[in-house]
């Protein structure tokens, strides 16, 4: 009998290859990231044994308290806001902090990673609809930074993020994911020295499969793979 976590995966895959196949790639072309806010180890431990070993934690205290439970070969990512303060904790040990949304971040997250001897990998985040609840740069202010971030030892700019707007209508959402996804290309025509644009991470389990029409290569999928989370004390 299959777990309710088995079949919400092989659900997602298969809209994955869908979509892919809409939009004329490869399925391999995409990372599932298995987003673990809230979720117990031994769940995360059958995800991981799926063959999701890319997760997503929104919280640093959260990572660290799973980080040594579950093996040491998981891709972790920081996916969530991120303080300045809280960056020396995470420095080596997650493969790609997708949520820059200030120069302070990414020059903070330079230096530690300088002192730690090691290349950080970072997504500049960008609030693409504008919304005032969301963090992140304006697309005209993202191409900015990244430039300004060019040359600074330390960290590598690998690409971008946005979170779209919740929307029950997903189709809504397709011109936030097409302008980032020309933002995106506008910035990769400048690769060199630091900036490395690779991915593209935007898609949730809302709206994961325009987001790949539009091209993400990275889609950040929680509640489609584990179900509505309890969130106690009522906070999201």
């Amino acid at each position: 009998m299959h777990s309710e976590i088995e079949n919400n995966l092989k659900n997602i895959r298969k809209n994955i290859a869908a979509a892919c196949e809409r939009s004329g790639r490869s399925p391999d072309d995409v990372l599932l990231l298995g987003v673990t806010k809230t979720i117990d180890c031994d769940r995360i431990s059958e995800l991981i044994d799926l063959g999701v070993s890319s997760l997503g934690e929104n919280k640093v205290q959260e990572l660290m308290s799973k980080i040594d439970k579950l093996p040491p070969s998981t891709d972790w990512h920081l996916i969530g806001s991120l303080q300045t303060n809280k960056v020396k904790y995470i420095i080596g040990k997650v493969s790609l902090i997708h949520s820059v949304d200030s120069l302070k971040l990414a020059e903070e997250i330079a230096k530690r990673s300088i002192k730690a001897g090691v290349v950080t990998d970072i997504l500049i985040e960008v609030n693409a609809a504008g919304e005032e609840s969301k963090h992140g740069f304006t697309p005209e202010e993202a191409a900015e930074v990244t430039e300004k971030l060019r040359g600074l030892e330390g960290i590598k700019v690998k690409g971008l993020m946005t979170i779209a707007p919740y929307d029950e209508k997903p189709e809504n959402n397709r011109p936030y994911f097409r302008k980032m996804r020309e933002l995106f290309v506008d910035i990769k025509a400048k690769n060199g020295d630091n900036i490395d644009m690779v991915y593209l991470s935007m898609g949730m389990t809302n709206d994961y499969e325009i987001a790949i029409e539009e091209g993400a290569n990275i889609v950040r999928i929680g509640t489609g793979i584990f179900g509505e989370r309890n969130y106690q004390g009522g906070t999201k």
